[in-house]
């Protein structure tokens, strides 16, 4: 079978990214060489390749339920955004610079030979294509220069499933307004709908089925339920930054920082019964915390002044004092130390003062760092002292070099890394370096997906048990990697036992052919 499906929803947050990787899942299950696409991403959740190329953590997770490697390709454009009017724009895994809304809608329709390269490359080398939308495409005052909804559909000539999300409220006007707004082309692109997150008796939903099946002309190929599994996110309206109280024998307590970067790095945390890990976001949540974590940020300097004018700034160091853990990622370590400059206004023009808990200097420029690294813990003191020796693997994206002040006789190296990608045109470097530092309870490091590796988030819980007098011996760490993979197989059961699997293999084969019969 060859061919293509995308999946558009009627706004932001309706379940596209994981309907995507359900059916790639199900379509590798039944044997499909299969791979998903979004041609433009927004998202502060990114990710590098082999080749250090930087990409949207959304196709990351479906190209895993595909059982592939990830490739810049299945993103050919990643906007990160640095203030509520700008984004850094990446291109093919690379950045091209921050641009403004305005600046970057006059050059949009310049990108679509990079998209269309990016998706041939695809296509060439897979069976079927899985295509997410992005936002809805029934934005009438951003279509006529559309690359990522309808645009996209009609350059690649893709069928459309039209997602709703019933849990926000409302889904028979989400669907049925969207449709409405739609040119009649479009329209007959749509050749199915889906109703996702529902609650309760699909029995009593009928009625209104019928009635939006008979208004639209377009079947509902399914009812997908409200599930629970551990399937990376990427957008900022995730249900993890609603976890306020804690729920394990340790409270860890995240700083919902503004500008948020890559906060799936907890995810290895959240998935062990032990951990409480919740997002804290003014001091009146601080509460009591046995760890503190500064996670990354795409605007570090912005989201540190946030800290302080709120109160949480000092909170942190108030705890600090105390001999409370702290723990610094990427944007997060920065912070941790005691000044941060951005001459060339990277991400904000100008020096401020970081937190002062490490004696280190970051200094930002405009050469972006992208590679995938492997190595381990130094011997350190502390509460993580145990982590000495323990294997460690992730990726860096910062834009900044972070200095260890020379006459901080206090301070300990923290991880020794030996880099495994670096520019687009790099093999594996092999440069050993060490990363990260350590000042009494205070650590920190540039390592995005630092719990990953088997031991990591184990040794962090372990000490955190043992400090509050807990027998650690009783931890049930998990494999992350095959734990993922079952997560996928469960979201593939959902998805076979939800949508009209015949239906929609009957639309990938005949594409925008496909008859919409009801």
């Amino acid at each position: 079978m060859k061919g293509s499906i995308m999946i558009q929803g009627t706004m932001s947050n309706v379940g596209k990214s994981v309907l995507a990787g359900g059916l790639c899942r199900v379509l590798r299950q039944d044997g499909c060489r299969v791979a998903p696409f979004k041609s433009q991403n927004m998202a502060l959740n990114s990710f590098i390749t082999k080749e250090g190329l930087e990409m949207g953590r959304a196709q990351v997770m479906q190209a895993e339920a595909a059982g592939i490697e990830p490739a810049a390709a299945m993103n050919p454009i990643l906007l990160k955004p640095t203030n509520d009017t700008g984004s850094q724009v990446i291109i093919n895994g690379k950045p091209v610079g921050v641009m403004s809304a305005v600046e970057y809608y006059r050059h949009k329709k310049d990108y679509i030979p990079y998209i269309m390269e990016a998706y041939e490359e695809l296509k060439c080398k897979y069976d079927v294509i899985v295509i997410e939308g992005a936002g809805s495409p029934a934005e009438i005052n951003l279509k006529q220069d559309d690359i990522v909804n309808m645009g996209l559909a009609d350059l690649v000539d893709a069928p459309v499933l039209l997602a709703g999300d019933i849990d926000r409220g409302g889904v028979f006007a989400q669907l049925i307004g969207t449709i409405m707004l739609l040119e009649q082309k479009e329209r007959q692109r749509i050749k199915g709908l889906i109703i996702n997150k529902f609650r309760g008796d699909v029995s009593i939903l009928k009625p209104g089925l019928s009635m939006l099946e008979e208004r639209a002309d377009i079947p509902v190929l399914g009812v997908v339920p409200y599930f629970y599994l551990d399937i990376d996110e990427e957008d900022s309206l995730t249900e993890r930054f609603q976890k306020k109280e804690n729920a394990g024998l340790v409270d860890i307590a995240v700083i919902r920082l503004p500008r948020i970067s890559n906060f799936t790095d907890l995810a290895p945390l959240e998935a062990l019964d032990e951990a409480g890990v919740r997002y804290v976001s003014s001091p009146a949540e601080f509460g009591e915390p046995d760890a503190v974590i500064l996670p990354g940020s795409k605007n570090t300097i912005r989201d540190l002044l946030w800290m302080r004018q709120n109160g949480l700034e000092a909170k942190v160091l108030r705890f600090a004092s105390k001999g409370g853990l702290v723990f610094g990622i990427c944007g997060g370590y920065q912070m941790l130390g005691r000044e941060i400059s951005d001459p060339d206004g990277v991400e904000q023009k100008g020096t401020v003062r970081g937190l002062g808990l490490l004696p280190i200097r970051t200094v930002f420029d405009r050469e972006k760092t992208r590679t995938r690294v492997r190595g381990h813990f130094l011997e350190t003191d502390g509460i993580l002292s145990e982590l000495a020796g323990t294997e460690l693997e992730g990726y860096e994206i910062h834009m900044g070099e972070t200095l260890l002040l020379d006459h901080a006789e206090s301070l300990v190296e923290f991880a020794d890394i030996t880099d495994q990608s670096g520019d687009s045109t790099a093999d594996i470097s092999g440069n050993v370096r060490v990363d990260g530092a350590q000042c009494g309870n205070v650590y920190g490091c540039y390592v995005h997906g630092i719990f990953d590796a088997p031991g990591c988030a184990k040794g962090f819980l372990s000490a955190l048990l043992k400090q509050k007098g807990y027998d650690p011996s009783g931890i049930r760490a998990k494999d992350w990697k095959a734990y993922k993979e079952e997560q996928y197989d469960k979201l593939a059961e959902i998805i076979r036992e939800s949508l009209d699997m015949d239906k929609i293999y009957e639309i990938i084969e005949k594409g925008k052919d496909a008859p919409c019969s009801l």
